[in-house]
Formats: structure tokens, sequence, C-alpha cells
């Protein structure tokens, strides 16, 4: 399409077709995006559904949010539905979940972390663990935010180019100091034994290993903290239903079941996709919202030099943790419910890491998450509940372990359930409905290798950097979801997506400043 359309500021720009490989969240906010713009995007998923692995699922009267399970930074979602066409909360209920986080130990001694009140988090840590631990935890936050100040505009929501970019800041000195890109948030030193467990658990969100993670993910804390833990009415794959149908209000037209076998290309720029039904569609822009590391190593043919560096790059990321995980259907109790979110921690988290990446075997008494949503439209029957529980898991795989056997699944589960009776709640005496999810099934179900959650692990202070980033050498393919810059989990991977939007706009408009401008 040759139209020359007006942006919102007068400004001409080329509208272009444009393919998107994968219905991910980040795939179809890049589209919507994009299609608001005057674009018109075509949607290929190899997959029989969008969302990726963001959705909600019933099965038999029960709902389980299966991929993410609570959203953080809400505003990196307003913000890409009111500039698609209408406001957020037109279209999806955003609950506060108060407590946010209700954290158990081995010993006995438990913690809650209040929803946006640092002062009730702190009050509940000086109740169990004293006023010393208390007071750490609030000097741990006041780094953090200073983290989150200084990474958040060059590192996170922007399109990071180069380490030799960041080395111009003149901030720089001041901020290398603050982020301590050399230290793992095991190297902050955490005296509390209770709080190191909490704050490692940070590490996880990115599917990393605290021990060699860089401490900047500490920030995450204070971003929970600071812009609140969300759930939405329904499930969180709700999120993902909203974001589908304002793609085809905008025009995006999706073909499922449809996977691209190729990325075409000539003369060091992208041409088109070969689909698996022998179909060839022809683009000169492409947006890549699946695993970079398929992507690089499977869909582009005979790639030029520049393409095979970055390949190389990609190859040497760790890729993330998998999970093991339980639907569980639950028949009415007595007992008062659970919270939102429950983590049960073991005696010995090094243990659990030992297993993951360096034996690479499930873990014997690994730290348990439990979802049980306040949300009576989640169940069919009032007073039942559907509780989502993960474990973190090793990647299936012949480099790691063979999650195919399920007679092995089965008992790993029901190691699981006694290990949460273990801890005082019940579960066998209430059983309705027991599904198990391994990372095969995840690795089959959303084409994630070996099931990993994150794409990308964030072991190392390079990790950053080797990342895929968003503009690739291969002119014309963009790359966005958890597997590329800046990283996995919802509000990244929705501000992946605003990244390649605008790199794509900025390249197509004639030389001007895109309108979409930094929330």
């Amino acid at each position: 399409m040759n139209a020359i359309t007006k942006d919102v500021i007068g400004k001409d720009v080329i509208a272009k077709d444009v393919i998107v490989i994968g219905a991910g969240m980040g795939g179809m906010a890049t589209a919507a995006r994009l299609a608001k713009k005057g674009y018109r995007v075509r949607v290929f998923e190899a997959g029989d559904r969008h969302g990726g692995k963001c959705r909600t699922e019933w099965i038999n009267g029960y709902a389980f949010d299966s991929g993410p399970s609570l959203l953080t930074l809400p505003a990196v979602y307003r913000d890409l539905f009111q500039r698609t066409g209408d406001v957020l909360g037109r279209v999806v209920e955003l609950k506060s979940v108060d407590p946010s986080f209700d954290y158990r130990f081995h010993d006995g001694k438990k913690v809650t972390f209040a929803n946006l009140s640092r002062k009730k988090t702190l009050d509940s840590i000086t109740s169990s663990l004293g006023a010393e631990a208390a007071t750490e935890w609030d000097s741990i936050m006041q780094r953090a935010e200073s983290m989150w100040d200084v990474s958040r505009g060059p590192f996170i929501e922007s399109e990071l180019t180069s380490m030799r970019s960041l080395l111009k800041r003149r901030s720089l000195i001041r901020d290398m100091r603050i982020i301590a890109p050399w230290r793992s948030i095991r190297g902050l030193k955490i005296k509390s034994p209770h709080l190191q467990k909490i704050l490692d658990r940070y590490a996880t969100y990115s599917g990393s290993d605290p021990r060699t993670a860089p401490a900047v993910l500490s920030s995450i804390a204070f971003v929970e903290e600071a812009f609140g833990a969300w759930h939405i009415t329904g499930g969180i794959g709700k999120l993902a239903d909203a974001l589908y149908q304002r793609c085809l209000d905008r025009g995006v037209t999706f073909e499922f079941n449809t996977p691209v076998t190729q990325i075409n290309h000539k003369k060091g720029a992208v041409s088109g996709v070969l689909l698996g039904d022998g179909r060839t569609i022809n683009a000169t822009t492409i947006v890549a919202n699946s695993d970079t590391g398929l992507i690089y190593s499977k869909l582009i043919k005979s790639p030029p030099r520049a393409v095979r560096r970055a390949k190389r790059k990609i190859q040497r990321m760790e890729p993330s943790l998998a999970g093991f995980s339980l639907l569980l259907g639950l028949k009415p109790s007595i007992d008062t419910p659970l919270e939102h979110h429950t983590i049960l921690f073991p005696e010995n988290y090094d243990d659990e890491f030992d297993a993951i990446f360096n034996k690479k075997v499930p873990v014997e008494e690994p730290t348990i998450y439990i979802c049980a949503p306040h949300d009576p439209t989640m169940v069919s029957k009032a007073g039942h509940e559907a509780w989502f529980v993960l474990v973190n898991a090793p990647r299936h795989g012949a480099d790691s372990f063979d999650w195919s056997d399920r007679t092995f699944a089965q008992k790993y589960a029901q190691k699981i359930i006694d290990l949460i009776e273990s801890r005082g709640i019940a579960v066998r005496e209430r059983l309705e409905l027991l599904e198990i999810r391994t990372p095969a099934d995840l690795e089959k179900s959303v084409m994630a290798p070996g099931g990993s959650i994150y794409g990308t692990s964030s072991n190392g202070a390079r990790s950053a950097f080797n990342r895929a980033k968003n503009r690739s050498p291969l002119k014309g393919l963009f790359c966005v979801g958890g597997s590329a810059h800046p990283g996995g989990g919802l509000p990244l991977v929705g501000l992946s997506a605003e990244i390649v939007a605008q790199a794509i706009i900025e390249r197509d408009t004639l030389g001007q400043p895109s309108s979409l401008d930094r929330h």
C-alpha cells in the first residue's frame, strides 16, 4: 500500500504493509499501534489462539491464569489502549490486590507486602522479623528506587543499540555507581535471611539466578511497590482478549494455525515470508514476536554476516528457567482463604538454583507460588476456588531435563501437594480438579524453546547487551517480546512493542520525529 497518509501532527508518513510473526502480547501491541497510524498489518500465528503465554483457561467450571497471573506497571497498557482508540478501563476491570503478597517461611514466620504502601509493609516486617529488618528493607527500596530512576529511560524504555551509546552519557559515572552492573542481587549483601529470599525472588521474575543476575533487577521490587499489583476481573487473559479485539477494531487481520517457516531476504533486507502452507507473502517490514533464538537460527536462511554476528550473541544468552504448574479446582472450605498471592519458601533457596541452573533437575523442595484469586467470576460454583500453583523448574530438552515422562510428572505433582499440605494448607480433601503443565507442555503450546517462561535470563552483567536488539541487522526485521529488549513479563513486553512501533514509524516519517512520544 503506497498511499500517503497524515499522522496526528500533520506529518506525511508512508503507510506500508507489515507482517507480524506471532499473536503474542508483543506482536498484538505492535500491530495495534501501527494499525492506528495507517499501516496495514497481517498477523500469522502458528497456534490456534491469540495471547501467547497470556491466557485464562476454563476447565470444568474453573478458570486459571496459566501464564501471567499479575499485572504491574499498568500504565504501559493504559498508554497502549488510549493511543489506539479507547481507555483501558472501558475494556477490562483492574482490581488492586491487597495484600500484594503473603510470604511464608519454613520456620513459621510470615510477612505480608501491602499494595501501594511501604509503611504497611514495613510494619509487617517489623512485627515478624524485627525493626532492624524493616530498616534494612526500607534501605533496599530506596536504592531500588534510585536504580529504577537511572535505568528506566536509557535501559528500559528506549531502544538499546549498543554499550557504546551508553558510555557517551554525561551522567555515566553517577549512573554506574547507582546501578553497579558488576554486582549481583546476592552482592547487595542482605543481612536478614528472610528478606534475602524475598529479594532473590525478583531475579526469578526474569527467569534468572540471583547469584549472577544483576542487582538492578531489585528495582522490580520498587516498581511493584510504587505502581501496585493488579488483577483483572475474569483473569489476566482478559487483557489479551481486549488487545486482540482492539487489533481487529483497527483493521489488523489474523491467520491462526499458520506458521511462518522462513523469512525471505535479499541484499541485506527482508522481502517477505514463506508460510507453512506454501504461500509467499511479500513485505519490507516484518515484526517477529517469536523466540529470537528460533528466528535467527531457523527462519533466516543463508544470513548476511551482520545477522550471523547477532545470532552468535543471542546464542550466548542463557535461557530463562521454566515452570512446572498445577491447576487445582477446589471445593469450598471453612478455613480462612489464602491471599491472592502466597509464596511458600523452603529452608534452603540455594538448593533450588543449584538444581535448576547447575544440575538441571527438578527441585526437591522448591519455592511454591500459589495464585488463589478472590474473583467469583473465575469459578462456576459459589465458594469454589481455582488455584494456579507454580514451581521453578529446569528447561525441557536434551541439554537439560526430559519432562515428557508423564508418570514422573504425576509423582512430582503429588510431591508438590504434599509440600503444600505440610505447611498447614488443605488441598486433597478439597480437590475436585487437577491439571498438570510441564515445561514440555509449554514448549509445545506456545513454541517456547524448552518451556522457558521468559525467553532468555538476565544472568550476567552483559545480559542486557546480548539480548536481541529490537532492530535486527537484517533491514526491515524488528524483534519484539520477552526474548528481545528489554525482556520478559507483561510490562516489558508492552514497552518492547512501543519501542518497535516507534522505530518503524520514525523510519517511515520522512526524517521527522515520531508522534509516538514516550510516556
